[in-house]
């Protein structure tokens, strides 16, 4: 199994108690589809090493995080060699999308961003999957724009071509590329001092 065949569940955070458990963070929208897994591939310098899993418990109040056994890992020394290290599922786990504009956050990473009046802007360079929002970030003019993942500003997803279309919202690309740095503020020179 390689990186490519797979898809990032998540990552392990850190050793959970003294027997070898871990903690997990499952960037996904329904956790409870992922309770209850057989194997998890674990990237080690470089590898996907598989692992059995004895369970998955959810954490309680807390978005997304886990408590993760895995087979032969019995021990907090060897669970924190494993801290840190992303989780992978082969391709083929990956639920079904509902709607023909739904996509997964891996699959878009690289697409052109295309607004319907601006053109071609730049590529998915990433996604923040924050609590309040998802957030496409690329590359225009030298600066970091991000786009919020919402149905009013992603028109279409064209997986043959590559391409996002959006619907960028009015002003946010001049939100990015202005100055924020008044040099007059910053001269030590006021009108007021004229006076």
């Amino acid at each position: 199994m390689t990186v490519d065949d797979c898809f990032v569940l998540g990552y392990l955070t850190k050793a959970h108690g003294l027997a070898g458990e871990l903690q997990a963070l499952f960037d996904v929208d329904d956790l409870s589809q992922y309770e209850n897994l057989d194997t998890l591939w674990v990237e080690r310098f470089g590898s996907l090493i598989p692992y059995k899993v004895e369970y998955v418990l959810p954490l309680m109040h807390k978005r997304n995080r886990v408590i993760v056994k895995l087979a032969g890992i019995d021990h907090i020394d060897q669970a924190e060699t494993l801290a840190k290290s992303k989780l992978y599922l082969p391709l083929s786990m990956l639920p079904p999308l509902e709607g023909e504009n739904a996509f997964y956050y891996h699959e878009v990473i690289g697409f052109q961003i295309i607004d319907e009046e601006k053109g071609a802007l730049g590529n998915v360079d990433t996604i923040y999957d924050l609590e309040s929002n998802a957030l496409i970030s690329m590359m225009y003019q030298g600066k970091e724009v991000l786009i919020p993942i919402q149905d009013a500003f992603i028109l279409r997803v064209d997986r043959n071509k590559r391409c996002l279309h959006v619907r960028l919202p009015e002003g946010l690309l001049e939100v990015y590329l202005e100055d924020t740095h008044d040099e007059k503020a910053d001269d030590g020179f006021f009108e007021t001092d004229l006076l």
